[in-house]
């Protein structure tokens, strides 16, 4: 009973509690919604078998007692008879009990699973969906800017013959080559006024104030992002041999990536179907204990793998919403984007948009409910640390 009413409070606690002072929290989470419907089949499975067991108890009781008191040899050899029989058929009453929430926790453990996945696919999705290379290379190149070429090519136009050169393609293409290229030229134009080459810098020096500030951070979100996606490879790499291993036990041989395209949960039921008539057939045979212990450990092993597992992606979503924190901290911390507000693109502020969304669904969307550690042992094994 302390197990039933540790699951009640967690759940309430999760579901209908926020902060001090403050309203209820947001609706659950599909994962939320799973763990408390294992927290009602589990207790649902509790009181039936605690009804049952009650009734063994006492009958026990009275077969203590009447033990105590004397009675023929023959009368003691039968309740002592009796007594063995209620202790089989507690201890049977026990282990089905055990298999009855191996299989809730089993299925539950599937779904989860299943939804995990879905979160690393459609993490895929955002990080190759965010600024390419190509789009950061034009937000942070002047040469991308037309008022910035336009300058260039009225320099160009009005350089030394004599004493001028012409940049490289490779050069031309480059940041900062490209600005030192054109101040340069700038600078040593003769024919041009100081009145006039503070007005050609003029029109140029948001564009370079903007570039030079942004260039290196743009970089730095551009490769931190390829990592991790590639961080996030690895992890729906793990989910899916987690998906082998979980389902190896009951026979189903196909692939995560071929069950979720094909619709083909309704099999890994089937199969799982199977493997409990097998073992309700081991658990009818009161000298094949070994047995029913060795099928009840196939379906626990599993869930101690999506222990792990969780574990690893609760941390991967971490350092990833951490990631995007510093993203949003740089986007946000140009100096000069008052005075310089009309030269910075719109491909930048929907950059910055898309990170300030990147980050809400790392902390809403992707991330799992925290259901690792104690709480986690207390749904999945039932195991209370105040017990």
């Amino acid at each position: 009973m302390k197990i039933q009413f540790a699951i009640i409070f967690l759940f309430r606690t999760l579901i209908t509690l926020g902060s001090p002072g403050q309203g209820p929290t947001s609706p659950p989470t599909e994962i939320e919604v799973l763990m408390l419907q294992l927290a009602t089949e589990m207790k649902d499975i509790q009181q039936k078998y605690d009804l049952l067991t009650e009734q063994i108890h006492q009958d026990l009781q009275v077969m203590r007692s009447n033990l105590t008191a004397n009675l023929s040899k023959r009368n003691q050899i039968e309740y002592l008879v009796k007594k063995d029989v209620l202790n089989w058929q507690l201890d049977s009453l026990r282990l089905k009990e055990q298999s009855d929430i191996s299989k809730i926790r089993y299925i539950k453990g599937l779904e989860i699973i299943r939804l995990l996945y879905d979160k690393t696919l459609s993490l895929d999705h955002h990080f190759s969906s965010v600024t390419t290379l190509n789009e950061i290379h034009k937000i942070s190149n002047p040469n991308h800017y037309g008022e910035f070429r336009k300058v260039k090519e009225l320099l160009i136009d009005k350089r030394d013959k004599k004493h001028g050169f012409d940049l490289t393609k490779i050069l031309g293409d480059n940041v900062y080559a490209s600005i030192t290229h054109s101040l340069i030229s700038l600078f040593n134009n003769n024919s041009a006024s100081k009145a006039e080459k503070e007005s050609e810098l003029k029109q140029m020096e948001c564009i370079l104030d903007f570039t030079l500030s942004v260039h290196n951070d743009l970089n730095t979100i551009y490769f931190e992002t390829v990592f991790l996606q590639k961080s996030n490879e690895n992890v729906m790499k793990a989910v899916q041999q987690l998906f082998v291993d979980f389902t190896k036990p009951i026979g189903y041989g196909r692939s995560l990536s071929d069950c979720r395209n094909s619709d083909d949960w309704g099999s890994v039921r089937e199969h799982l179907n199977r493997y409990i008539i097998e073992l309700d057939r081991a658990l009818q045979n009161p000298t094949d204990k070994r047995e029913v212990l060795k099928l009840q450990i196939n379906l626990e092993f599993p869930i101690d793998r999506l222990l792990q597992f969780i574990t690893e992606y609760n941390a991967f979503i971490d350092q990833g919403a951490k990631f995007y924190e510093k993203f949003e901290i740089m986007l946000n911390s140009y100096p000069n984007e008052q005075q310089c507000q009309t030269v910075i693109p719109i491909a930048y502020n929907k950059l910055r948009e898309s990170i300030g969304i990147a980050i809400d669904k790392f902390n809403t969307a992707y991330k799992p409910v925290e259901i690792n550690g104690s709480k986690m042992k207390e749904i999945l094994y039932g195991i209370n640390e105040y017990d």
